[in-house]
């Protein structure tokens, strides 16, 4: 069993794991997919129409892109347990915040640079109070609005890396593993249905089997196949096709898309991501692809942040001079660029200076509690004798 006690450096871990270049793939993938849901089927104005007429045939499809969401959430529950275990809790929360923050940062600063003065919108107005809430990544918790509507699933998985970051603290055995991958979708449902309002916030009833279903991928890929862990795979598919029906199908898409979708559709692609998922990591195929895969990979991100309000900016401002297709593909071209921007200028120089500096902290915090436990008592005759 693994003990965080008994863990390798991360840098040997750094340079033993190999990288799973088709899921770097899938994950860009997963982002285009959301990004033409907004762009060509999301209710909005910026087309000068409405999106669902200017693109009629186009829209009720892309409308399933919003399922990008759930294909994140799988690898997610896959990348973030590979990138747990063997860790340090302090070097799993170096690993994530060098990860996240950087490129949130930077989308959060350019597009209250938009919103404020390049193209300021009354709906979208930000609020000083609203900037700097959302740089935290908690506004949530603070009751201030998004700066952006896509950093919502940020919070989602905020409250994953909390949980892992639980069980690692305890050591991540994979007893404590397939308990978290079984307890975790069973009490979020107990919470939804029972109406406890804060445990359904706190255990994301609605994703807790995407993110379960994914670490129990990387268990079979780390372990080997059981049966064990193909049921309790099957258990959190089974869940995740009926919660995304019921959030995606009757509640989301007819909210935001005007489209009612379809149960079958849906149930197929939720069970095709976690096939697709498997495929791409437990077959031969785990670590075969192409190099440029992994730029594809680390495009993902900032493309997700930043493509939201700059897209619509864009639509709005050319899609009386430029024919809609053609408009379309120039928007997710400069999408594109404005996220290898952030991934060359901002990620790659800061990523790793903040994790150098957080390893850092965390290994000082671990010497200081180191001496402290082996300092000896004092003895009763000698405390207090030098006050």
């Amino acid at each position: 069993m693994f003990s965080p006690a008994s863990a390798p450096q991360f840098s040997s871990l750094a340079t033993s794991r190999p990288r799973f270049l088709l899921l770097d793939l899938t994950r860009f993938g997963a982002a285009m997919a959301v990004l033409v849901y907004h762009f060509t089927s999301r209710k909005t104005e910026v087309w000068g129409v409405p999106v669902a007429e200017q693109f009629p045939h186009l829209a009720p499809i892309s409308a399933y892109g919003a399922l990008g969401v759930q294909l994140f959430f799988v690898i997610s529950g896959f990348v973030i347990l590979l990138s747990a275990e063997g860790r340090t809790i302090g070097q799993f929360v170096s690993a994530r915040a060098a990860r996240l923050l950087p490129a949130y940062w930077a989308a959060v600063l350019l597009t209250t640079i938009l919103l404020l003065w390049i193209a300021p919108r009354g709906d979208d107005a930000v609020s000083l109070p609203q900037f700097f809430a959302n740089l935290t990544m908690l506004q949530e918790t603070m009751g201030e609005p998004h700066v952006d509507g896509v950093y919502w699933t940020l919070w989602v998985e905020l409250r994953f890396y909390v949980l892992i970051g639980i069980v690692l603290a305890f050591g991540l055995t994979e007893r404590r593993m397939i308990g978290l991958a079984f307890l975790w979708p069973f009490l979020a449902l107990v919470a939804q249905e029972s109406g406890n309002a804060f445990l359904a916030t706190l255990l994301s009833p609605s994703y807790a089997p995407l993110f379960a279903g994914g670490m129990v991928l990387y268990l079979i890929h780390s372990r080997g196949h059981s049966l064990l862990r193909w049921m309790l795979l099957g258990f959190n598919i089974a869940i995740a096709v009926r919660q995304t029906i019921a959030q995606e199908i009757y509640e989301r898409m007819p909210k935001y898309s005007g489209f009612t979708g379809d149960e079958l559709t849906a149930a197929i692609i939720v069970i095709g991501i976690f096939a697709l998922v498997a495929l791409i990591t437990l077959t031969p195929l785990a670590h075969r692809g192409w190099r440029w895969m992994t730029y594809a990979g680390a495009l993902t991100y900032p493309l997700y942040l930043i493509h939201e309000q700059w897209g619509r900016w864009i639509i709005e401002t050319l899609h009386a001079e430029i024919p809609p297709i053609a408009l379309l593909g120039l928007t997710v071209l400069a999408c594109l660029l404005l996220a290898a921007a952030i991934e060359r200028w901002v990620e790659r120089p800061l990523r790793p200076i903040l994790r150098r500096g957080l390893d850092r902290s965390f290994e000082a915090l671990d010497r200081h509690r180191d001496q402290r436990e082996e300092s000896p008592e004092p003895a009763p005759g000698q405390r207090g004798a030098s006050i």
